[in-house]
């Protein structure tokens, strides 16, 4: 069953949404050379709970961490540690917040310090391969549209599309109908739907599309050691004009209070 929001519940989904926003960019700002992943994943279970709200993913089928971090050839779930970053390294940032009753989802790639241009280019086509899906979240379309848009802009710059993780509906629950694949499948895909709020997430790598899980039984990495990166919003899509809930113009001023205080 694919849920459909009332406006209340949308309401609710663009406040989550705002929140995990929020606390994405605050995290992306401390990212520096030096600093820990298990400082930052520190950091955000501190900014999370200063706006009242949750990790949605710390317990989440076991996993150890309020947020993932995941750094140059990890592609996901990346478990935050002790590693330190270096100038240079790429860090996928991805952060899951409830408040409200609902989940908001959201990720993004950046650089430490700085960059190369093969780096430069990953994350500008991932993130590019992003608004791509996220335009075709229209009434009437289907999830099959979003994914046509996110392979062809991907694989038209030389890049690879993962397959063994995809995007996903969100609302209650972190992980809810449709699955949302960043590729074409043979399977005829729902129909979509005003309403429907969706977790869109491209995960892109430089150099092969396959992947693996580290001995940590979280961290997915490439299998070649190319670098890889990810960008993620929560849409709600609607008959004309999919809308961005991840927007800190969103932001639900009881929350704005509390972090002040």
């Amino acid at each position: 069953m694919i849920a459909i929001k009332n406006q209340q519940e949308i309401r609710s989904m663009r406040e989550a949404g705002a929140v995990a926003n929020v606390v994405l960019n605050e995290l992306a700002a401390s990212v520096r050379p030096g600093i820990t992943t298990r400082e930052l994943d520190d950091y955000a279970s501190t900014r999370i709970a200063g706006y009242g709200a949750k990790s949605a993913f710390l317990g989440y089928h076991g996993y150890p961490c309020h947020t993932c971090i995941s750094v140059n050839q990890e592609v996901v779930h990346g478990v935050a540690g002790d590693r330190e970053l270096e100038f240079g390294d790429i860090v996928s940032l991805d952060v899951g917040v409830c408040y409200g009753g609902f989940v908001g989802d959201n990720a993004m790639t950046v650089a430490v310090g700085g960059c190369g241009a093969a780096d430069r280019k990953l994350l500008d086509v991932t993130e590019k391969a992003l608004f791509a899906g996220i335009a075709q979240a229209v009434a009437g379309r289907r999830v099959k549209d979003i994914s046509r848009a996110i392979q062809n802009c991907v694989e038209e710059s030389g890049l690879s599309v993962v397959r063994e993780y995809v995007g996903h509906g969100v609302g209650k629950s972190m992980h809810e109908d449709p699955k949302i694949p960043n590729y074409v499948t043979e399977d005829r895909t729902p129909m979509l739907r005003s309403g429907m709020t969706l977790a869109i997430e491209p995960m892109v790598n430089y150099g092969m599309a396959s992947v693996k899980i580290l001995a940590d039984g979280w961290t997915v990495v490439t299998r070649d050691g190319s670098r890889s990166a990810h960008f993620e919003h929560t849409v709600l899509v609607a008959d004309e004009e999919p809308e961005i809930l991840t927007c800190p113009e969103n932001m639900p001023s009881a929350s704005r209070a509390r972090s002040s205080n």
